[in-house]
């Protein structure tokens, strides 16, 4: 079935994130698919798919270079919502490659080095999570970053065969996402409470100083590159 998205973006326009998460799974049950790498929106999403009481798939991506904090964290979110979590690798022999002619920290010498890295161990990966979806949700929020700021709650991804993609959380703020943690007791990474606003992997991730955007943290010696990845856009 393909779906009009107008339609469905008037009908959840004053939608609750559990509302639209409800939908997807009545539609799509084992073909949807949330992506997540535990930060606190996917925290949110994860706490309310919880709420709807049926599986739901969720999977994440081990690029290889993930803080050991984030697997302590990964182990700890599975045994209090009880996952049953789906965990992706990069390919081992392209990542052997690309170490091998490049170097382990290829990403701090150049842009295109950096998303070269990123396309070998998060965007192949999460091209094999979403072989055979209909649907994936993200966590997602217009107001993280200049790149973001025209994402929809749902959303035609084209570069993904034209599945559906639903970001619960895009016109969510972030106090609105701390309320939600709060009311519900969610647990959240701990690098948060060391000045971490975005966590990604280890080497490409820091904490942010007093002033600067929630986002500064990632791929810092970029200055103002776009900071994305390329899961979620074309870079």
């Amino acid at each position: 079935m393909t779906f009009d998205i107008e339609p469905l973006l008037k009908r959840f326009r004053n939608s609750s994130p559990q509302e639209l998460l409800e939908w997807a799974l009545n539609q799509f049950g084992d073909e949807l698919v949330l992506v997540t790498s535990f930060q606190k929106e996917g925290m949110v999403l994860i706490d309310t798919a919880s709420r709807l009481n049926r599986p739901f798939r969720v999977a994440t991506i081990d690029t290889g270079r993930l803080h050991e904090e984030t697997h302590a964290f990964i182990d700890r979110v599975r045994k209090h919502y009880g996952l049953r979590l789906e965990v992706y690798f990069p390919d081992a022999e392209a990542v052997r490659r690309m170490v091998s002619e490049h170097g382990s920290n290829l990403f701090y010498y150049s842009i295109e080095a950096r998303l070269q890295c990123c396309r070998f161990r998060k965007v192949e990966p999460l091209q094999r999570i979403l072989k055979g979806a209909r649907a994936w949700i993200t966590g997602l929020r217009a107001e993280q970053w200049v790149t973001r700021r025209n994402i929809h709650r749902i959303e035609r991804d084209a570069e993904h065969g034209g599945i559906l993609k639903l970001n619960p959380l895009a016109d969510w703020s972030e106090q609105q996402v701390d309320r939600y943690i709060r009311r519900y007791r969610v647990p959240i990474h701990p690098l948060y409470a060391e000045g971490y606003t975005s966590i990604g992997c280890a080497p490409c991730t820091r904490p942010v100083r007093k002033g600067e955007h929630p986002r500064a943290g990632r791929w810092w010696w970029e200055g103002d590159a776009r900071k994305e990845c390329g899961m979620h856009c074309s870079v």
